[in-house]
């Protein structure tokens, strides 16, 4: 049986027949998907401005 660690609370826990691996509860699974909502994980890569990201209405007009 592989044991893991959960990510958020860092107790051990079942990978296998685990519905919520990673983690080992819905709990701490909530609890990190909140933190992708609040902006508290963030990946890495280059800053876009705001300018350079396409207008989808500019779309529309072509039609």
């Amino acid at each position: 049986m592989r044991v893991v660690r959960c990510p958020i609370c860092r107790s051990e826990v079942s990978w296998e027949d685990n519905p919520h691996r990673p983690f080992c509860s819905e709990r701490c699974r909530l609890l990190d998907l909140g933190g992708w909502i609040e902006d508290r994980y963030r990946i890495p890569g280059k800053n876009v401005e705001p300018e350079d990201i396409p207008d989808d209405d500019d779309d529309d007009e072509s039609r």
